[in-house]
């Protein structure tokens, strides 16, 4: 079984807007990361995910599926439940996702302060 999603998983505070790369969309990153440790429904995915809404989620998930990033299984249950999980293809992002992190984690101060006296003029 899945392990249950944090809903403090992602920090509001993080500036992962600021990374001057991006996997997908602006959520498909964050997307890949709520269903890696296995199936999750639609619900599950948006508790860690507060910012987004549901159209959006919705057109996120749509377009990992039309790329085979991820499998939507509906089951004939009322009321109806569908669940998403990542392909292998899915999967394979998780090694870029982790080094994007890395990078972020050694850099980030260094990419801001450029910003920053870019910004300025410096």
């Amino acid at each position: 079984m899945a392990q249950p999603l944090d809903a403090d998983m992602f920090d509001p505070m993080c500036p992962s807007g600021a990374l001057p790369f991006q996997i997908g969309d602006k959520w498909t990153g964050m997307v890949v990361l709520c269903l890696e440790h296995g199936r999750r429904r639609f619900s599950e995915i948006r508790v860690p995910l507060r910012a987004i809404t549901p159209k959006v989620l919705t057109q996120t998930l749509r377009a990992m599926e039309r790329d085979g990033l991820v499998t939507r299984t509906a089951y004939d249950e009322n009321p109806p439940r569908v669940e998403y999980e990542l392909t292998v293809l899915g999967r394979s992002l998780l090694t870029l996702i982790d080094a994007a992190r890395a990078w972020s984690r050694q850099h980030l101060p260094e990419l801001l302060e450029a910003r920053a006296a870019h910004e300025t003029g410096r």
